[in-house]
Protein backbone atom coordinates (compact mmCIF):
# COMPACT_ATOMS: atom_id res chain seq x y z
CA UNK A 1 0.00 0.00 0.00
CA UNK A 2 1.44 3.71 -0.92
CA UNK A 3 0.81 6.59 0.73
CA UNK A 4 -0.94 8.23 -2.37
CA UNK A 5 -3.48 5.19 -1.94
CA UNK A 6 -4.14 6.31 1.46
CA UNK A 7 -3.48 9.58 2.39
CA UNK A 8 -4.93 11.33 -1.33
CA UNK A 9 -6.09 15.26 -0.77
CA UNK A 10 -8.71 15.96 -3.50
CA UNK A 11 -8.13 18.04 -6.48
CA UNK A 12 -7.74 21.89 -5.41
CA UNK A 13 -6.75 21.24 -1.73
CA UNK A 14 -3.10 20.62 -1.19
CA UNK A 15 -1.41 21.00 1.99
CA UNK A 16 2.03 22.34 2.89
CA UNK A 17 4.52 21.01 0.75
CA UNK A 18 6.55 20.41 3.72
CA UNK A 19 3.83 18.83 5.88
CA UNK A 20 3.20 16.80 2.93
CA UNK A 21 6.52 15.80 2.58
CA UNK A 22 7.15 15.21 6.15
CA UNK A 23 3.84 13.27 6.45
CA UNK A 24 5.42 10.68 3.39
CA UNK A 25 8.53 10.08 5.30
CA UNK A 26 6.25 9.50 8.58
CA UNK A 27 3.88 6.85 7.11
CA UNK A 28 6.53 5.05 4.77
CA UNK A 29 9.49 4.73 7.67
CA UNK A 30 6.33 3.31 10.05
CA UNK A 31 4.87 0.94 7.76
CA UNK A 32 8.80 0.14 6.66
CA UNK A 33 9.64 -1.21 10.49
CA UNK A 34 6.04 -2.19 11.89
CA UNK A 35 6.01 -4.44 9.26
CA UNK A 36 9.62 -5.64 10.17
CA UNK A 37 8.75 -5.90 14.07
CA UNK A 38 5.43 -7.76 13.23
CA UNK A 39 7.17 -10.15 10.71
CA UNK A 40 10.14 -10.77 13.12
CA UNK A 41 7.48 -11.34 16.44
CA UNK A 42 5.11 -13.23 14.41
CA UNK A 43 6.29 -14.42 11.13
CA UNK A 44 7.58 -17.69 12.63
CA UNK A 45 5.34 -18.56 14.77
CA UNK A 46 2.55 -17.94 12.40
CA UNK A 47 4.55 -20.05 9.63
CA UNK A 48 4.78 -23.23 12.27
CA UNK A 49 1.12 -22.28 13.17
CA UNK A 50 0.21 -22.72 8.85
CA UNK A 51 2.13 -25.50 8.95
CA UNK A 52 0.70 -27.41 11.17
CA UNK A 53 -3.16 -26.27 9.98
CA UNK A 54 -1.63 -27.50 6.50
CA UNK A 55 -0.12 -30.69 7.38
CA UNK A 56 -4.01 -31.69 9.47
CA UNK A 57 -5.64 -30.45 6.50
CA UNK A 58 -3.57 -32.82 4.14
CA UNK A 59 -3.59 -36.23 6.54
CA UNK A 60 -7.53 -35.81 6.90
CA UNK A 61 -7.27 -35.48 3.00
CA UNK A 62 -4.78 -38.71 2.14
CA UNK A 63 -6.72 -41.15 5.03
CA UNK A 64 -10.14 -39.65 5.48
CA UNK A 65 -12.08 -37.95 2.42
CA UNK A 66 -10.60 -39.61 -0.11
CA UNK A 67 -10.88 -43.46 1.01
CA UNK A 68 -14.48 -42.13 2.12
CA UNK A 69 -15.23 -41.23 -1.35
CA UNK A 70 -13.57 -44.03 -2.97
CA UNK A 71 -15.99 -46.44 -1.09
CA UNK A 72 -19.09 -44.52 -1.90
CA UNK A 73 -18.08 -44.92 -5.51
CA UNK A 74 -17.64 -48.22 -5.32
CA UNK A 75 -21.19 -48.59 -3.07
CA UNK A 76 -23.12 -46.12 -5.39
CA UNK A 77 -21.86 -48.61 -8.32
CA UNK A 78 -23.98 -51.63 -7.66
CA UNK A 79 -26.69 -49.14 -6.89
CA UNK A 80 -26.23 -47.14 -9.98
CA UNK A 81 -26.53 -51.02 -12.20
CA UNK A 82 -30.28 -52.09 -10.15
CA UNK A 83 -31.44 -48.45 -10.85
CA UNK A 84 -30.71 -48.46 -14.30
CA UNK A 85 -31.86 -51.94 -14.88
CA UNK A 86 -35.14 -50.69 -12.68
CA UNK A 87 -35.36 -47.88 -15.10
CA UNK A 88 -34.86 -49.36 -18.61
CA UNK A 89 -37.47 -52.16 -17.36
CA UNK A 90 -40.47 -50.37 -15.99
CA UNK A 91 -39.75 -46.31 -17.18
CA UNK A 92 -38.08 -46.48 -20.58
CA UNK A 93 -41.94 -48.87 -21.88
CA UNK A 94 -43.96 -46.42 -20.21
CA UNK A 95 -42.73 -43.06 -21.59
CA UNK A 96 -42.28 -44.80 -24.85
CA UNK A 97 -46.49 -45.62 -25.01
CA UNK A 98 -47.11 -42.16 -23.82
CA UNK A 99 -45.34 -40.51 -26.51
CA UNK A 100 -47.43 -42.46 -28.78
CA UNK A 101 -50.08 -41.43 -27.22
CA UNK A 102 -49.00 -37.94 -27.06
CA UNK A 103 -47.82 -37.94 -31.27
CA UNK A 104 -50.54 -37.71 -32.77
CA UNK A 105 -52.27 -34.37 -30.84
CA UNK A 106 -52.03 -31.91 -33.18
CA UNK A 107 -52.44 -27.70 -32.01
CA UNK A 108 -54.26 -25.35 -34.18
CA UNK A 109 -53.94 -21.82 -33.69
CA UNK A 110 -56.20 -19.39 -34.99
CA UNK A 111 -56.54 -15.60 -35.32
CA UNK A 112 -59.75 -13.67 -34.35
CA UNK A 113 -59.92 -10.57 -35.20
Amino acid sequence: VDFEDVIAEPEGTYSFDGVWKVSFTTFTVSKYWCYRLLSTLLGVPLALLWGFLFACISFCHIWAVVPCIKSYLIEIQCISHIYSLCIRTFCNPLFAALGQVCSNIKVVLRREG
